[in-house]
């Protein structure tokens, strides 16, 4: 991918340097438009690797069809990593406070950038009611970055 001119600096953006060992795997990518509902689908395929199980990881874009289109949904496949291979979390050890009972490292699991984020994309809450307005801009700038990134792979790809 870091090869292909077309690609813009949004989806550089995305991949880190921890990315870049999985994404030697990555044989192909291919996209499908999605008729009902109205919509497209890319498809990542990789060779088996020491990373996660999955040899395909999709990401479909499902659209609203009205005088024009409008994201509905995002939907990603679920990483089946390998214990201790996600890229999209770190493990943070932590030392115990001094004169604390317990003397073990504290392990606490954060969540970090990754372009593998891309296959989880941002969810409308089901009763969006309960989010308020900055929650509700948030996710829209969320769900709105995702969706480019998304046009830019399809329009890249699909040209060739």
């Amino acid at each position: 991918m870091k090869n292909n001119e077309v690609l813009s600096d949004e989806v550089w953006n995305q991949i880190t340097e921890r990315d870049e060992g999985a994404l030697k795997y990555l044989k192909d990518i291919k996209w499908y438009r999605v008729e009902e509902p109205k919509g497209f689908k890319l498809e990542f395929y990789f060779d088996t690797n020491p990373y996660f199980k999955n040899t395909v990881l999709t990401k479909t874009y499902l659209m609203i069809d009205e005088d024009e289109p409008i994201l509905e949904k995002a939907i990603g496949t679920e990483i089946e990593w390998y214990p201790g291979k996600c890229l999209t979390q770190k493990l943070l050890k932590k030392k115990p406070k001094k004169g604390s009972k317990n003397a073990k490292p504290i392990t606490k699991t954060e969540e970090c950038e990754s372009f593998f984020n891309f296959f989880n994309p941002p969810q409308v809450p089901e009763d969006d009611e309960d989010i308020d307005e900055d929650t509700a801009e948030e996710l829209q700038n969320q769900m709105e970055q995702d969706y480019d990134i998304g046009c830019v792979l399809f329009s890249s790809y699909s040209s060739h």
